[in-house]
């Protein structure tokens, strides 16, 4: 992890709303070629994390940089961020989505995206107000991993995914993200997307508990990623 470019660096990182704090003292690096986990329970500061990352937030304290930069309009052409809610307008198609985010962002690869679509059984006419939760939040996968992008940010990309499109979405972020981009999942299903990981960082309650490769971390705790997942926060 050392010898990649570091494409997203927090140091000493803290977002407040009013009085609370969402995150504290956040540091971490997040590398070129790597898929990162960012693990915890709902309310542990993950969202804020990514928002921060994608420009849209601005911190309360310390540092945030995308490939060297503050987040703003350069750093935010090359973030292809996954929101947790569905984030298309309303009354479009698939089509009408495809288009939109052609026009938005010179860097989508529309042939990509229809060969994907298409594997997804999902045609052109269709209207993503009429999708299920999961088609619809396939879709918005599909049209963020087919940017050309040096950041990706997907912010809870199974949590309306049924278990048995699980492994079609992991195959997908996996084969669709350059070595030359960082990678960075939110999630709190950690059992589903252990084995894509490379590196970890288990955050609760805006503070980072545990940041490293997955597979080190495997080896000092002896027990998966998942188990280590569970004893760390059984009490929370």
């Amino acid at each position: 992890m050392a010898n990649e470019p570091v494409i997203l660096q927090c140091r000493a990182l803290s977002k407040a709303y009013g009085p609370k704090p969402a995150l504290k003292n956040f540091t971490a690096d997040f590398a070129a070629g790597r898929i990162t986990g960012l693990l915890g329970p709902n309310g542990s500061g993950k969202t804020t994390l990514l928002k921060l990352a994608a420009g849209l937030l601005t911190p309360s304290g310390g540092s945030i940089t995308v490939c060297g930069r503050a987040p703003g309009p350069w750093t935010k052409a090359r973030t292809a961020y996954l929101p947790d809610r569905p984030c298309l307008p309303a009354g479009l198609t698939v089509g009408d989505a495809m288009a939109l985010y052609r026009d938005f962002y010179p860097d989508f690869d529309s042939d990509k995206a229809a060969a994907m679509l298409a594997d997804l059984k999902l045609q052109p006419a269709d209207k993503a107000d009429a999708l299920s939760k999961g088609a619809h939040e396939k879709l918005q996968l599909v049209l963020t991993m087919s940017r050309r992008a040096s950041l990706y940010l997907l912010d809870e990309p199974l949590g309306g995914v049924d278990p048995a499109a699980r492994d079609y979405i992991l195959d997908t972020i996996i084969r669709n993200y350059s070595e030359e981009a960082a990678l960075v999942i939110s999630t709190h299903l950690i059992g589903d997307i252990e084995k894509v990981l490379d590196d970890l960082v288990m955050i609760r309650e805006g503070e980072v508990l545990l940041f490293g490769a997955a597979e080190e971390l495997r080896e000092e705790h002896g027990k998966s990623v998942d188990a280590l997942f569970r004893e760390v926060f059984q009490c929370t």
